[in-house]
């Protein structure tokens, strides 16, 4: 008998209630995810890529099907998942260390052991010299840093991150992409991102799930067989990079101009 999938999105749909009528955003999502593989989820705003993070997350609930983390059901957020977003939401007043060490707060670790720990997660994204420097103190990409920093820390089994570096310039954007392979290749965490970013979606994933809209529906799932670190200027990425806009076209006359191409 076959292993089931690590994650596993079955017949999922979701409405939300607009103006006193129910409004589909997602139709019939089927989605299977191996442990340690990285997803990227891509599509245009309003395809409700974020709403299927959530419910991946057990932040929000489906009206309809199911998803399966290692075989049991999500229904509520877990350590096993955590979710990144692109606002950093750290606390002004802690320390790095200090926000690192927050999800620890309420495990079975004792004083010493957690600051060990976090500080293993500070030295990781590459930030052990600015351990006792307060958010204030660091640019918008070091900031993003501690924040992954911190969803690592509790080692949850799935990192889900809703365009978390949309927010940076191009150079801290690839600098972090690239600390993001880094990582996952020396932590094995299966990732699952939501991206608009076309770029950035072939650069990471191993495989790339497009999306389509009214209702959210996956499109096409496209196998990035390439090793990384990819060379964004080559002939391969090009090629996969085409593939993706032309699913796009399809839906329209015209180009989707929101992407970063």
């Amino acid at each position: 008998m076959s292993k089931p999938m690590f994650i596993e999105v079955k017949d999922v749909s979701k409405s939300f209630r607009n103006n006193g009528k129910d409004e589909l955003i997602l139709k019939d999502i089927n989605l299977s995810v191996n442990q340690r593989e990285t997803i990227a989820i891509l599509g245009q705003s309003g395809c409700g890529k974020s709403t299927l993070l959530n419910i991946i997350g057990g932040f929000e609930p489906a009206n309809v099907g199911q998803v399966l983390l290692d075989g049991k059901e999500v229904t509520k957020p877990s350590k096993k998942s955590v979710m990144l977003f692109q606002h950093y939401g750290l606390l002004p007043w802690r320390s790095v260390l200090k926000n690192v060490e927050l999800g620890l707060e309420d495990s079975n670790l004792s004083k010493e052991e957690r600051k060990k720990q976090a500080y293993h997660y500070v030295e990781l994204v590459g930030l052990g010299d600015k351990a006792n420097h307060f958010p204030r103190q660091l640019s918008g990409g070091m900031q993003q840093r501690v924040s992954i920093a911190r969803a690592l820390a509790i080692e949850p089994d799935v990192l889900l991150m809703d365009e978390p570096f949309g927010a940076l310039d191009t150079f801290n954007r690839y600098y972090l992409q690239d600390e993001l392979i880094r990582i996952q290749q020396e932590m094995k965490t299966t990732i699952i991102i939501v991206t608009h970013d076309i770029d950035e979606a072939i650069y990471l994933a191993d495989r790339v799930v497009v999306m389509g809209k009214e209702p959210g529906r996956i499109q096409r799932e496209i196998v990035i067989d390439s090793y990384k670190p990819r060379d964004r200027s080559g002939d391969e990425f090009q090629y996969y990079r085409k593939q993706i806009l032309q699913e796009f076209h399809l839906n329209s006359s015209k180009p989707p101009l929101e992407y970063h191409i």
